[in-house]
């Protein structure tokens, strides 16, 4: 089956294009434009995810290890007992001793590990 267009109606399709001009150009700017857009914010929106998705842990990291050192910044070790605590107490929770008071010569014994080592020395039993 053969369509045959005759001089009628090329009369009402230029009609109709002439009628409809601003309609097929918004037409053909949403049908080649949006398109590029649209695929534009859509790998944009799914980098950013991406991103976020490694970023989030690093900073938990971060944030962790902060905390940690800030942790680590305010326990004291008894230097009688060993006992440990934590904050800013001046004396030992378990014996009562002044943490703030601690001689040079303990610190010095403690910078100097040969003078706290025992030494043993290996003998053959018979």
């Amino acid at each position: 089956c053969l369509w045959l267009i005759e001089e009628g109606d090329y009369k009402v399709m230029n009609s109709f294009l002439k009628e409809n001009k601003s309609l097929i150009t918004f037409s053909l700017i949403l049908l080649i434009i949006i398109p590029t857009f649209g695929i534009n914010f859509l790998i944009s929106f799914f980098g950013n995810i991406l991103i976020l998705l490694f970023l989030i842990p690093l900073l938990l990291i971060i944030i962790a290890f902060l905390g940690f050192n800030s942790l680590k910044s305010s326990i004291n070790t008894c230097a009688r007992c060993g006992a440990i605590t934590i904050g800013s107490e001046n004396n030992c929770i378990n014996c009562g001793f002044n943490l703030q008071d601690i001689d040079i010569k303990e610190d010095e014994s403690v910078n100097n590990p040969s003078e706290r080592t025992i030494e043993v020395k290996a003998e053959e039993i018979e």
